[in-house]
């Protein structure tokens, strides 16, 4: 028996076709509600009619799902499931009302229990990622501004809708995904993050299959990074390649156009303690470093980042001042140095002078750079601070940065650190200057050297006085970020 004809309904005084099942009157529904009058002014029966479609649909779907042969005879139903979502999608448009009245109706459960019956189908047409692709916008738009409809996506979808996605093969399936969690996160939700890992390290794969797509960033940068308990939690679950992706994006809030808020600091010295003790730990492991095949290390890589991390820091002035008295930090970095060094003396090891970067290399080999960064968080850790500058002192690590870094044209980073770094350590330092001064009497340091990196050696009467020349490089920004103001 055929289903009766509904009355047309009227859109601002144009007139719907009836009945709406038909899918072109679908199709002029959804062409009517890309104006926002006619947003404005759709009567709550339209959403009924298009959420009786969606149920019906739903249905041939689940019988599909039951028997697999049937799948390939769902081309109407998936593009009347399209056309809803897409109606629905455009009826939420900056339109609270609509939003309202489409949760209201329950139709964000249906359309979730459907987006989740769509993955047990064993098809790959694409009529079905289309209507995946559109019911994922639709949630997206009915939460947008809308902190009722977030919460109802958000009870319906988490964890189960976001585990389904996000680590599916299509690519704009991860992003509408990670868009729909990142309009609903809040504060409060995060512990169910806390307690479900697998979805929040799901996203930090999203972003490594994805990194030009700025749903997966955007969630890890302003909603996982503002919870340290997560990150804490997360941390310890990540692998090694996991855990440079996610090092990385903390670096790129750190270094990001906007610096860091008020609200953020205090997230981020937790951050600082993790990242500091995980260092002091861990970081002998890249004395590993041997040979280019081991310079693959996923260990070693997240250790390295995490120095990358801990440079980053200190160049922020409102969390330097924690770790320059992390305990153990500065001692843990002379002490990493030197073993480089004496590891660098081997010419097999990546440590060798022949492995320092080149100017016109790129820093992504494991090995390039990595003493040139020690000695900038030594440089760093040193700012200001007459206490560690006395500390590298009695760890013989002045003898260690002039004796570790040959200066000439071919590491130019490695060469602005050591002049950034001997500054640091020997302003208003009186001791560490004269220290300078008799290693150069002593042809301990070579005056030329000396010369190059900016420094003098002067007598005046009995005393030595280590001077800064005219001809002091400047330091340049580098790969690794700006030197500290």
């Amino acid at each position: 028996m055929a289903a009766p004809r509904l009355p047309p309904a009227r859109l601002s005084g144009v007139m719907v076709p009836a009945p709406i099942q038909d899918l072109e009157a679908l199709r002029a529904l959804t062409a009517l509600f890309k104006e926002q009058r006619n947003r404005e002014t759709a009567p709550r029966s339209i959403f009924q009619r298009v959420l009786g479609i969606l149920k019906k649909s739903s249905h041939d779907i689940e019988l599909a799902c039951r028997d697999p042969s049937q799948a390939e005879h769902l081309a109407s139903s998936l593009q009347l499931i399209t056309e809803c979502f897409r109606c629905l999608r455009n009826a939420c448009i900056e339109c609270p009302v609509n939003q309202d009245s489409i949760r209201n109706l329950d139709t964000i459960g249906v359309a979730v229990e459907l987006i989740l019956l769509f993955r047990e189908l064993q098809t790959e047409q694409e009529s079905l990622l289309t209507a995946f692709r559109c019911g994922l916008q639709f949630l997206g738009n009915v939460a947008s501004r809308n902190e009722e409809s977030q919460s109802v996506v958000w009870t319906h979808a988490f964890p189960e809708l976001f585990f389904t996605c996000l680590n599916h093969h299509d690519r704009k399936i991860v992003a509408y995904s990670s868009m729909i969690m990142f309009t609903t996160l809040n504060p409060e939700r995060m512990h169910e993050l806390q307690e479900n890992l697998n979805i929040a390290i799901g996203v930090i794969e999203a972003h490594q299959m994805q990194p030009e797509s700025e749903w997966p960033f955007l969630v890890i940068t302003d909603h996982f990074l503002k919870n340290p308990e997560l990150v804490k939690a997360m941390y310890a679950r990540l692998s090694n390649q996991e855990r440079v992706t996610f090092l990385d994006l903390m670096i790129a809030k750190i270094v990001g156009d906007d610096p860091l808020t008020k609200d953020d600091i205090p997230v981020f010295l937790s951050h600082a303690e993790l990242v500091a003790s995980t260092f002091v730990a861990d970081c002998r492991s890249v004395l590993r470093l041997t040979s280019e095949h081991q310079a693959e290390d996923e260990e070693v890589l997240a250790i390295i980042r995490l120095l990358d991390v801990l440079c980053e820091m200190t160049a922020n002035s409102d969390l330097l001042t924690y770790l320059q008295g992390f305990p153990g930090l500065l001692e843990r970095v002379i002490d990493l140095l030197r073993l480089v060094h004496v590891a660098g003396k081997d010419t097999t090891n990546l440590f060798a002078p022949t492995g320092c970067i080149k100017a016109e290399s790129d820093i992504s080999s494991v090995a390039d750079g990595f003493k040139s960064h020690l000695i900038r968080l030594i440089g760093n850790l040193c700012y200001k601070n007459k206490e560690n500058q006395d500390k590298v002192n009695e760890l013989d690590g002045i003898p260690l940065i002039l004796d570790n870094c040959s200066v000439d044209d071919s590491n130019p980073f490695l060469t602005q650190w050591v002049v950034y770094t001997i500054r640091n350590l020997t302003e208003d330092n009186s001791q560490n200057q004269d220290l300078i001064a008799k290693m150069e009497e002593q042809g301990l340091a070579d005056a030329s050297v000396l010369k190059k990196m900016g420094f003098e050696v002067e007598k005046q009467g009995e005393k030595l006085i280590l001077k800064s020349t005219s001809e002091a490089p400047q330091p340049v920004s580098t790969p690794g970020g700006p030197v500290p103001p």
